[in-house]
């Protein structure tokens, strides 16, 4: 394998387990909600403003520290792929996740190492990606690649710092910011998601237009979402979520215009508290992806994805 593609497909690794399972775009600050309050003294959540409504689905995600994730997603023309796993967001970013390669021209990189199928693990400070044999053997036989967070931030144009946030920072609740900042957020109406009763919420995020929209977030968090979403060369975004009776989210669909293509999402959240469980892999069979870079002629800071 050449060099150039070995760099490549790290990086295109990088991009792609940001968005396996997780909202595509992040957000931060806390919205001052108090969801899981209102469930806990027997506050009828249904017949609220969509405004209050997602406040308190929002809270009470955030709250809930871990989940069951199935996503699927399509990036343009180079890659669709499907997760399917288990994280946590208590303490920073944990959980395994099975990324599979459908389509796209990252499918197309993966067949030529021997798989479309990749290991992911979530630590607080590094996310490993497990490769195939054929990978290893270019690769001094080490078949994960570990991704140091600050070592993502190094890299070129700007996108190496909207991975990192992707990484450190995003959990289920963050698809209920992004609709909270669209500023036209609506109620659709109740609707069954895999027979389970749920409320219909939508609305659409310009990204041009996003500081001046009525939004319900803080303008601080108007400006970081916005400086995420123009990281990722995102310029219009729609977002669609299913929140249960318990003000959880349990379905969201993102649909959205990138620099690299189209970005459809679609994720579903289920068995809210489960155990997590993500062990760091040996040391022995494990590359960093910065060294990784240096060996293939290149470096972290001079290398853009």
């Amino acid at each position: 394998m050449k060099s150039t593609t070995m760099r490549r497909t790290a990086l295109a690794i990088a991009t792609a387990t940001a968005l396996t399972g997780l909202a595509a775009c992040t957000s931060s600050g806390d919205s001052g909600s108090s969801g899981r309050d209102d469930k806990a003294s027997g506050k009828d959540t249904s017949n609220l403003s969509p405004v209050a409504a997602l406040r308190s689905a929002e809270k009470s995600t955030e709250a809930a520290d871990s989940a069951k994730v199935e996503s699927t997603t399509t990036v343009g023309t180079m890659m669709s792929m499907t997760a399917d796993g288990a994280l946590g967001w208590g303490d920073g970013i944990t959980g395994t996740m099975t990324i599979e390669y459908t389509g796209g021209t990252m499918a197309d990189t993966m067949r030529q190492l021997g798989s479309t199928s990749m290991e992911a693990r979530y630590l607080p400070d590094a996310y490993y990606a497990k490769m195939g044999d054929k990978f290893a053997e270019q690769a001094g036989g080490k078949h994960w690649i570990r991704y140091d967070y600050d070592d993502l931030a190094d890299l070129g144009g700007g996108s190496g710092a909207y991975l990192r946030d992707q990484m450190q920072n995003t959990t289920p609740n963050q698809s209920v910011k992004l609709l909270l900042a669209s500023g036209d957020v609506k109620k659709v109406g109740a609707e069954k998601v895999r027979g389970q009763e749920t409320t219909h919420y939508s609305g659409t995020v310009d990204v041009a237009d996003l500081a001046g929209k009525n939004s319900s977030l803080s303008a601080s968090q108007l400006g970081d979402l916005k400086k995420q979403l123009e990281q990722a060369g995102v310029t219009t975004q729609q977002v669609d979520i299913w929140v249960d009776d318990q003000d959880l989210l349990v379905k969201k669909v993102e649909k959205g215009k990138m620099a690299t293509g189209d970005l459809t999402q679609t994720a579903y959240y289920s068995d809210y508290g489960v155990k997590i469980s993500a062990e760091e892999p040996a040391a022995g069979d494990t590359q960093d992806f910065k060294e990784l870079l240096e060996k293939q002629g290149g470096t972290v800071a001079g290398t853009t994805s």
